[in-house]
C-alpha cells in the first residue's frame, strides 16, 4: 500500500496520528461487535448459528480487547511492544475465526457470510496498522 494511501485513509501524513487512529478505530468496531455479542447473544447466536454461550463469552473478550485497544490509541505515543501484540491478537483473530468456521461451527448462511467478512475486517485492522507502525519508524 502506498504512503500516499495510507495518508488519504488516515486522513493524515503524521504516522503517530495514522497508528492512533487506525487503532481507535479497531477499538470502536471491536467494543461495538462485543457490547452486540453480549447484548444479544440469544438472538445473533442462532442468526448466525453460533451457540449463545461461546457468544456471549467471545463479546466479553471483545470488550475487553477493543477497550485495551482503545486504551493503547488515547496514548501519545502507543508503545511498539504493544502494538505488536495488538497485530499479531488480530492476525491469530482472522485465522482462528476462518479455522472455527470450517473445523467447528456449522454456520448458518448469515454466519458463513459473517464470519469471513469478520476475520477480512480484523486482518485488515492489522495491515493498517502495521502499515503505520513501521511508518512511524
Amino acid at each position: 500500500m502506498s504512503a500516499t494511501l495510507l495518508a488519504n485513509l488516515s486522513r493524515t501524513t503524521e504516522p503517530q496520528t495514522m497508528l492512533r487512529r487506525f487503532l481507535a478505530l479497531d477499538a470502536v468496531v471491536t467494543t461495538t461487535n462485543g457490547l452486540v455479542y453480549v447484548a444479544a447473544s440469544g438472538p445473533v447466536g442462532r442468526l448466525l448459528g453460533v451457540g449463545s454461550t461461546l457468544l456471549l463469552e467471545i463479546g466479553v473478550f471483545l470488550v475487553l480487547f477493543g477497550a485495551g485497544v482503545g486504551y493503547l490509541a488515547s496514548r501519545k505515543e502507543p508503545g511498539t511492544f504493544a502494538v505488536k501484540a495488538v497485530i499479531e491478537a488480530n492476525l491469530v483473530w482472522a485465522v482462528a475465526g476462518l479455522a472455527a468456521l470450517v473445523l467447528w461451527f456449522s454456520p448458518t448462511t448469515v454466519g458463513t457470510f459473517w464470519i469471513p467478512m469478520q476475520a477480512a475486517t480484523v486482518a485488515g485492522f492489522a495491515g493498517l496498522q502495521h502499515l503505520a507502525l513501521r511508518a512511524r519508524g
